[in-house]
């Protein structure tokens, strides 16, 4: 992993975007939900003081979206 990737995402991102369309959260709910729970962890984290990870968090969170513009991601909501 690159060192650049490991400081804006705090991960390998390609990983992370692989773990979370293989989640149980996606397939049950959607990634919509997925990606408000990551916007969510960041609100916490700020809360804590940690904005680090905050930040880390929140570009994970736009890297989804940024996927899914690009249709390599799905944003659909799943709540039936």
């Amino acid at each position: 992993m690159v060192s650049k990737e490991l400081s804006m995402y705090g991960c390998d991102i390609e990983a992370f975007k692989a773990s979370v369309k293989g989640s149980l959260s996606y397939k049950m709910v959607g990634g919509a939900m997925c990606v408000a729970s990551l916007l969510s962890d960041a609100q916490e984290m700020m809360a804590h003081g940690d904005t680090e990870s905050a930040r880390q968090t929140l570009n994970c969170a736009k890297a989804l979206l940024f996927d899914a513009l690009e249709n390599k991601f799905d944003l659909t909501l799943n709540l039936s």
